[in-house]
């Protein structure tokens, strides 16, 4: 018989044991009923022997590996029963058993179905578009630069880009998230998502094997086939619960003469709920966090997971968006701002970092020729280096680019206004000179600060941000995320060591998305990597990956981990101390062997579906905010972020504009806040704040973000009068008066809309 063949037969065994220990006691009960009793007493033990002979084999091979277990007891059990010819009790020993078995198996069956239903839809082939012509290849066979068809209901064979307008995507394999999105042309999509929409062009980026899905695909299979720790740790407790199980059998039988007494003993010291109910607690947990986008790739993550102490966090794509934005770009002396992004475009097509990605989609917005680069060499964390168009081109950190020449005024201005920014930058360097620097946005994630609170409250006590930035860079982040500790001007290998250093103070979990966090990601106690990339060397040295690149799935992991253990926990202990308890009433005769073997069923089955807790509530049908709702309210956010930059931009320049400028600048933007940001304002107090209040707890939940719109309010309206003075009068109101006002309402704007966001993105159950 084929492995193949074999395993799918070994996979049904339970419920055929089920099945014959069924037909065995009812072929034994029908042969009783019509006085056969040879035949009853013969189908009895016939069933009750299959089941020992399967518990045998199973010990004997557990012992070669130097294992033991609980279940030894079960075998003793129907040996005792047999050897006492208690046949009717050896077989409803072995029907106990065998529904216990199955159970576990339906249970698995069910916690392994989102772990499945990833590996099952792996696409096995691609539309390979030859010009029009279509031609049908496996998948493995795809390459990098081929162009694919992807037609309405197909899954996305491999990474790739975007050809076509646009395309509708069901995402939420990969995401969790149910509602389809809209990708434009030039998008980068992952592989695994559902084409829900017309058919579109694709040109492979990475081939199968590379691809997210298949990456995700390995880690699922991991998940699925790993072992538990806690079944090893219930067979721990074997140690000394079968020494005193026995010795409670044997001190029944010496007291009372009766040899059933220590039968009865034995048949209730059936550890079923040791056996079954830990391993169902532990895939309810990893099915639970799958269901959430979360991939605990085994039972020993998890219980590590569980008992975390310290976090460190990389700051780029996982503190922050990770979706960095070239700012501006700085040329040094007469250089040409467009031929710098251009080397700098050309050399980075090499990386995957997300820096380098940004810079190439800079280049790619202007339009700008690149090139290929050549002899390209990258040192993690610092930056790339290689020949583009025959220059000698380096594109990275400071240091790293500017090698031949010691350290210029320029390059200090430029360093300096980066820390007051608080945004990152990319020096170049062509031919040995330093040519000019690139300059990057890249925010705090709206769900940090949020989410580092709840990680306190949850019990981390300590939270390190690790990164290779400048220290006066990083501080501005670690401030806005409340970060208790900081390391800045990382190298791969710092990381490293300031995660071996943590662990020496308890049990480490560090968060990271680069390939540069790979080996401090392996170093932790459990690493946790952001997004569905699955085939990037973070991914594949982590221990849980989040698909859903959203830092709050961080808590929910650790929160189904901790649940989990937890329930696992007291299943052990709940089903050792009923059966310790049966135990006793049995030994004091109380309790016969026959009725024994009911009640010892009846408490696997309590703790079994008290295990099956684990496998957490689904998904309440009712929502907070929809994902509409929250997508409308941030598009509205989104709508406004023109005229907040206007108003952060003459609240910069007021005092400087000629005063016939400043004055026009200030009625145009006057006119515009009163009609697009104070009728917003008003619709979310008149409409969504009320609604809010009445779904959140307290009495006034909004009262803080609510007095938020009275400020706002009174500041337009004062800056209306200056605007009215100042027609009426050009010197009624002094110039830095006004820029006072524009900043302080600037800043409460921006204030009150992170706030908002940070409350959308709470209520939002997606």
């Amino acid at each position: 018989m084929e492995q193949g063949t074999w395993e799918r037969v070994l996979r049904w065994r339970d419920p055929a044991l089920l099945l014959l220990t069924s037909l065995a006691l009812l072929a034994g009960g029908l042969a009783h009923w019509w006085g056969a009793a040879g035949l009853a007493a013969a189908s009895w033990a016939a069933g009750s022997l299959l089941m020992a002979l399967v518990l045998g084999v199973e010990i004997v091979r557990r012992l070669l590996r130097g294992e033991t277990g609980v279940d030894l007891l079960a075998l003793l059990a129907i040996a005792a029963a047999l050897a006492f010819e208690q046949w009717l009790v050896a077989a409803v020993v072995a029907l106990m058993l065998a529904s216990g078995r199955t159970l576990e198996f339906l249970t698995n069956r069910r916690a392994e179905h989102e772990l499945r239903a990833l590996i099952d839809r792996a696409p096995r082939e691609a539309w390979l578009d030859e010009g029009g012509d279509l031609r049908r290849l496996p998948v493995e066979q795809v390459r990098v630069g081929q162009v694919l068809l992807v037609r309405l209901g197909e899954v996305v064979p491999v990474d790739g880009r975007l050809l076509s307008p646009t395309a509708s995507l069901d995402e939420s394999a990969l995401t969790g998230e149910s509602l389809p999105v809209t990708r434009r042309r030039d998008s980068l999509l992952a592989s695994g998502v559902v084409n829900i929409g017309e058919p579109f062009q694709l040109q492979a980026t990475q081939t199968a094997a590379q691809s997210t899905y298949a990456g995700v695909v390995r880690l699922a299979e991991a998940a699925r086939r790993s072992r538990a720790p806690f079944v090893r740790l219930a067979d721990r407790y074997a140690l000394f619960f079968i020494p005193l199980s026995l010795a409670l059998a044997a001190l029944a039988w010496w007291l009372s003469g009766d040899p059933l007494r220590a039968l009865a003993v034995l048949v209730v010291a059936t550890p079923c709920p040791l056996i079954l109910a830990v391993p169902i607690a532990i895939m309810g947990g990893i099915s639970r966090a799958a269901r959430r986008g979360i991939l605990i790739k085994d039972g020993a993550t998890l219980e590590a997971l569980a008992g975390v102490q310290q976090l460190f966090l990389d700051k780029t794509g996982t503190l922050t968006s990770g979706q960095a934005r070239l700012q501006s770009v700085e040329v040094r002396g007469e250089g040409d701002p467009q031929r710098v992004l251009g080397w700098a475009a050309s050399l980075a097509q090499a990386s995957v970092h997300p820096i380098s990605q940004a810079i190439v989609r800079a280049a790619q917005r202007q339009q700008l020729p690149l090139q290929a680069p050549q002899a390209v060499e990258e040192s993690a964390g610092a930056g790339l280096c290689g020949l583009v168009g025959g220059h000698r081109v380096r594109l990275g950190t400071l240091s790293f680019a500017q090698t031949e020449q010691p350290d210029s005024h320029w390059a200090a201005s430029i360093l300096r206004r980066m820390d007051y920014a608080a945004c990152g930058g990319s020096f170049v360097q062509v031919d040995g000179a330093l040519v000019g620097a690139l300059l990057f946005a890249d925010s705090v994630r709206r769900e940090t600060p949020r989410v580092v609170r709840r990680l306190r409250a949850a019990g981390i006590r300590r939270i390190v941000m690790l990164t290779g930035d400048r220290l006066e860079t990083a501080e501005m982040i670690a401030l806005a995320a409340g970060i208790d500790e900081l390391r800045a001007g990382l190298a791969p290998a710092d990381k490293v060591r300031a995660v071996q250093d943590g662990r020496r103070a308890g049990p480490t979990l560090m968060v990271g998305d680069g390939i540069n966090d790979a080996p401090a990601l392996a170093a932790a106690d459990v690493g946790v990597a952001m997004g569905a990339a699955g085939a990037t060397a973070s991914a594949e040295a982590a221990g849980v990956v989040l698909l859903v690149d959203r830092l709050d799935r961080l808590v929910e992991a650790l929160e189904i981990a901790r649940q989990t253990r937890a329930i696992a926990r007291r299943s052990v202990l709940a089903g050792m101390g009923l059966s310790l308890l049966a135990m006793l009433v049995a030994a004091f005769g109380y309790l016969p062997a026959l009725a024994g073997a009911v009640v010892q069923e009846l408490i696997d089955v309590a703790v079994i579906l008290y295990a099956l807790r684990a496998l957490g509530p689904r998904r309440p049908a009712a929502q907070w905010l929809s994902g509409e709702q929250v997508d409308r309210l941030q598009d509205e956010h989104a709508q406004l972020a023109r005229l907040l930059d206007r108003l952060q931009q003459l609240a910069g320049e007021f005092a400087r504009l000629p005063p016939a400028a400043a004055r026009q600048a200030l009625v145009a933007l006057v006119d515009d806040l009163q009609v697009l940001l104070v009728e917003h304002e008003h619709d979310d107090e008149r409409q969504l704040y009320p609604w809010l209040s009445a779904r959140l707890a307290g009495e006034d939940p909004l009262s803080a973000l609510s007095r938020g719109h009275r400020e706002i309010f009174r500041a337009i309206h004062l800056l209306a009068r200056m605007r009215d003075d100042l027609l009426a009068d050009p010197a009624a109101v002094p110039a830095d008066e006004v820029q006072i006002l524009l900043i302080r309402l600037d800043t409460l704007v921006r204030l009150h809309f992170e706030q908002e966001e940070e409350l959308f993105q709470y209520l939002d159950r997606r």
